[in-house]
C-alpha cells in the first residue's frame, strides 16, 4: 500500500515539475469557478474538505466560431472523486455545439471519497473544441481547477444525493466576466505542491 501511495506522489510530483509552460491561442475563453467563486488562470483553488463534502465546479467556456465544444472532469487514478450531478461522471465527456461568440456552462457537485483522506490530489477540467466537418479537435488540452486536501473527517451537513442528473445537448447561454482565461495549456501544479506532495510520501513511507 506504501508503494502504491509513493507511486501516485512521484507521478503527481512529475506533473508538478512538468506542467510549466503555457500556449496561448485565438479560439475562445475560459471562465473557472469553485464553489462560485471565478479563479483567473494564474489561480487555482485549494480547499480544504472533509469526505464527503460536496463542491461545485463551474467551467464557463465561450468560443470565437462555430464549434463543437466537449468537457469532462479528470483525476489522477480512479475513484478519488464522484460526481452526484452533473452533464457527466468522472472523466466521461459532455458535449454542445456553439455559435460564434456563445457560451457554454459545464457545471457538477463533487464529493471526495475516503481513498485519498489525509492527503492532497488534484482535479481536473479536461476540453477539446472541434470545428464543423473535421473529426480532429483544434484543440485538446487539460487544466487543475483544484488542488484539494482531503481530511480524515466525515462531512456532517446534509448528506448528497447521489443520484446523477445528465443534462445532454444543453441550450447554450450566452454569458461575460471580465475575469477570464484564454484556451490554454495552464500550468496544473506549482513547484511547492510537488515539494509538499514528495514530503507527503515520504511521511507515509515512514508509517
Amino acid at each position: 500500500m506504501k508503494i502504491k501511495y509513493l507511486s501516485i506522489a512521484i507521478i503527481i510530483g512529475i506533473f508538478f515539475l512538468s506542467s510549466v509552460v503555457t500556449a496561448s491561442n485565438s479560439y475562445g475563453k475560459i471562465d473557472v469557478y469553485f464553489n462560485d467563486n471565478i479563479f483567473p488562470d494564474n489561480e487555482t483553488a485549494k480547499p480544504n474538505l472533509k469526505i464527503n463534502e460536496p463542491f461545485n465546479i463551474k467551467i464557463n467556456m465561450t468560443v470565437y466560431q462555430e464549434y463543437k465544444v466537449s468537457g469532462k472532469l479528470t483525476e489522477l487514478g480512479e475513484g478519488y472523486f464522484k460526481v452526484i450531478d452533473g452533464p457527466s461522471k468522472m472523466d466521461q465527456y459532455a458535449s454542445t455545439v456553439l455559435k460564434a461568440n456563445e457560451s457554454h456552462i459545464f457545471e457538477w457537485t463533487v464529493i471526495p471519497t475516503d481513498k485519498w483522506a489525509g492527503g492532497s490530489i488534484p482535479i481536473n477540467f479536461h476540453y477539446s473544441i472541434v470545428e464543423k466537418g473535421n473529426p480532429e479537435p483544434v484543440l485538446n488540452s487539460e487544466f487543475t481547477v483544484a488542488y484539494c486536501t482531503i481530511s480524515n473527517e466525515h462531512y456532517e451537513g446534509e448528506a448528497p444525493t447521489y443520484g446523477e442528473q445528465p443534462v445532454p445537448n444543453a441550450e447554450p447561454s450566452s454569458t461575460s466576466s471580465s475575469a477570464s482565461t484564454s484556451f490554454v495549456s495552464t500550468p496544473a501544479f506549482t513547484l511547492v505542491g510537488a515539494i509538499s506532495v514528495l514530503a507527503m510520501a515520504f511521511s507515509l513511507i515512514r508509517r
